[in-house]
């Protein structure tokens, strides 16, 4: 599994190099340079989201709704070998 692995990474590696070779960047300049910024719409008075509970959001440009959440546990243990 670890051979294949490698062998595959010793094969895309060059081709990701070599690709990136016909891109020319001039660092001097940033890309958007001369461009202004978008302003953003006035902020709604309610939120479309409430109705779902507390924390929810809405994806900008969607009318999707979502929550991030999450835990972390940790767990150990000891055995003497008796």
């Amino acid at each position: 599994m670890r051979t294949t692995l490698f062998a595959i990474v010793a094969v895309l590696l060059p081709v990701a190099a070599f690709a990136q070779q016909g891109r020319s960047r001039d660092f001097q300049t940033p890309p958007d340079a001369g461009k202004t910024l978008p302003s953003k719409p006035a902020a709604r008075a309610s939120n479309p989201c409430a109705s779902f509970g507390p924390g929810f959001v809405r994806v900008e440009g969607t009318d999707t709704c979502v929550k991030l959440g999450g835990a972390v546990s940790v767990g150990g243990g000891y055995s003497s070998g008796r």
